[in-house]
């Protein structure tokens, strides 16, 4: 389980979002670190036996550091406010499309997956699929699993193209996919819901609805 004082510890964090703070409270950042690691041991070797591509990977291949990456932001706060970790065919930074467990209090917490902004030569392999492939996507993202855990996928504005890319007619059937440049549903989560007992069996069923989609975008890349 998800423990209060892990959230606490993310509650504090936020407002004292400096490298005293944190030096000065990294007992309690180890404590909240482990809670959230031995929680994504136990979801993966769950998962992992459902989706065996997952099989062989270790807690340190799914987990992001806290640190942020300022280098070229404007936000120069040294750390992240959320825990979170990727399940991945390979690894967080495989290219291959996986699931995500996001822990941030305040109701921003979420679980979903997908594809995030990959490369050209991927992104050009999916579009090829999906419009070679048109109704078993639109099936995948239609099935009421999918749809009663994440609605649909999401679409931001500057995740999506204004015209079809180069290659494709604008009459495309599948024009509305091959626009997009990123792939990805999500469901959000109360704080009620992580702190449950129930959390990690609730997660499981939103990755397994979510599992279509990512056999399918993987497949592309084989």
């Amino acid at each position: 389980m998800i423990s209060p004082s892990t959230l606490s510890f993310l509650k504090s964090l936020k407002k004292n979002n400096n490298k005293p703070w944190f030096d000065n409270n990294r007992d309690k950042y180890s404590a909240a670190k482990n809670n959230f690691e031995e929680f994504v041991a136990s979801l993966l070797q769950n998962y992992s036996s459902i989706d065996e591509d997952l099989k062989g990977l270790a807690v340190k291949d799914c987990c992001f550091r806290i640190n942020r990456d300022i280098r070229f932001s404007k936000n120069k706060t040294p750390y992240k406010i959320s825990l979170s970790a990727s399940f991945n065919r390979g690894g967080k930074k495989s290219i291959f499309a996986g699931y995500y467990f996001h822990l941030q209090p305040g109701g921003n917490s979420f679980v979903g997956g997908g594809l995030w902004r990959p490369e050209p030569n991927e992104l050009k392999k999916l579009r090829q699929e999906i419009d070679y492939c048109l109704p078993e996507f639109k099936k995948i993202i239609t099935a009421t699993s999918f749809k009663k855990n994440y609605g649909e996928l999401e679409r931001e504005e500057n995740q999506v193209l204004v015209n079809v890319p180069k290659g494709y007619d604008k009459e495309n059937p599948a024009a509305d996919f091959l626009k997009m440049k990123s792939f990805v549903a999500t469901k959000n989560l109360s704080d009620q819901e992580v702190l449950s007992p129930n959390l990690e069996k609730e997660i499981i069923k939103s990755f397994k609805a979510l599992m279509p989609l990512v056999k399918f975008i993987n497949r592309s890349f084989e």
